[in-house]
């Protein structure tokens, strides 16, 4: 079986390294709240650029205190509305409904799999406060329409960067295009921990400070609480482990770009529709290829058949979970056309020629 994404394969070529660190933090005796997480969390600003990083629990709880913030500082009020994209994990439209804002819905564009901006100003009213960007499949989302559109009506523009750390908008990293972004570290992305890790980058100060003591209990000193926070602290043992594999990003985002320019170039059957390759390859780090068809359930079943791991990113959407019955009625044709043919091929920096050619052969042959 070609698997899908062979985590062990990829952790294990910085075995030595990882190795090393995490044994060295065992001993050190601390476990939370250290050298570590300050290092990486100067690191990652570093890497994307922007004034401020922050370490979190989680990629949902990134984006959960980013609005939460925002709602303490009077920048957003419960019953406020949040445009988001239709078709993206049900994680990005938890984080604002959990702060008590509306998620308003925006379908893609075709193309890209990412939210189609021209169709964001028809959907804005009084109410709307920000708009979440998801750079989808890695794939960044950003454009001079998009930030004046924010200015316009003055909006937040809050990234959701789960799947894209790397890719590049005219020389920007995701993670510094809007006012603040959120990261997952899910062993499964581009960058991943050894378990669930976040981050919070931004370059406004006050955002930050707040997000801060919000993931620490509402508290900015020892037993002092500013406010109704929660615990949402990334661990030193992660912390050192992203930073070791912060090191290797470009090089791993690289090589997952030329496995998607032979996939592109390679795969032919004209029942199979490929996802656009970017004019600058910058802009795209590949966290999943997804190709589309219409016969999806039937291609994956023959490619599990011929040894090929896939998997559905993502069978239904945000607006037809149970989750969100309330908009259950909404309708959003290109979101879920979409969702009906999206499958996700294997991609990685550890698949071997011999496997990529092997996966574009039997695709070739449905």
């Amino acid at each position: 079986m070609i698997k899908f994404l062979d985590l062990q394969k990829i952790n294990l070529k910085y075995q030595q390294e990882i190795e090393d660190v995490l044994l060295q933090t065992f001993r050190s005796g601390w476990y939370l709240l250290g050298e570590k997480t300050k290092v990486f969390e100067k690191n990652l600003a570093a890497y994307i650029d922007s004034k401020y990083a922050l370490g979190v629990a989680n990629g949902l709880d990134a984006l959960r205190l980013i609005f939460r913030a925002y709602i303490e500082l009077g920048v957003m009020t419960p019953g406020d509305e949040v445009i988001v994209p239709a078709n993206t994990y049900i994680a990005s439209v938890l984080a604002i409904s959990d702060n008590g804002l509306i998620p308003v819905f925006v379908e893609p564009d075709h193309n890209t799999y990412n939210i189609d901006i021209s169709k964001i100003e028809d959907r804005i009213t009084p109410k709307t406060k920000g708009i979440l960007i998801v750079h989808l499949q890695g794939r960044v989302i950003f454009s001079d329409e998009l930030k004046n559109i924010a200015e316009k009506y003055h909006l937040k523009i809050v990234e959701d960067n789960a799947q894209a750390i790397g890719a590049e908008w005219k020389g920007i990293k995701t993670g510094n295009l809007g006012d603040a972004s959120g990261f997952s570290f899910y062993p499964g992305k581009n960058l991943g921990a050894l378990g669930d890790a976040g981050a919070v980058t931004t370059n406004d100060q006050q955002l930050f400070e707040t997000i801060r003591a919000l993931g620490n209990y509402g508290s900015n000193q020892k037993y002092v609480n500013i406010y109704k926070g929660l615990n949402s602290r990334m661990d030193e043992l992660q912390a050192a482990v992203l930073n070791i594999k912060l090191k290797y990003i470009s090089h791993e985002n690289e090589t997952r770009r030329e496995v998607a320019k032979k996939f592109i170039a390679g795969i032919t059957n004209p029942k199979i529709t490929l996802p656009e390759n970017p004019i600058d390859e910058k802009e795209h780090v590949w966290h999943v290829f997804v190709i589309r068809t219409e016969n999806r359930d039937a291609l994956q079943t023959y490619l599990t058949e011929k040894g090929i791991q896939t998997i559905i990113h993502y069978p239904i959407p945000p607006h037809k979970q149970q989750a969100y019955k309330e908009y259950n009625d909404l309708s959003f044709p290109v979101t879920e056309k979409m969702h009906e043919e999206v499958l996700s091929l294997p991609i990685s920096s550890v698949l071997e020629e011999e496997e990529i050619e092997t996966i574009i052969k039997i695709i070739n042959e449905f």
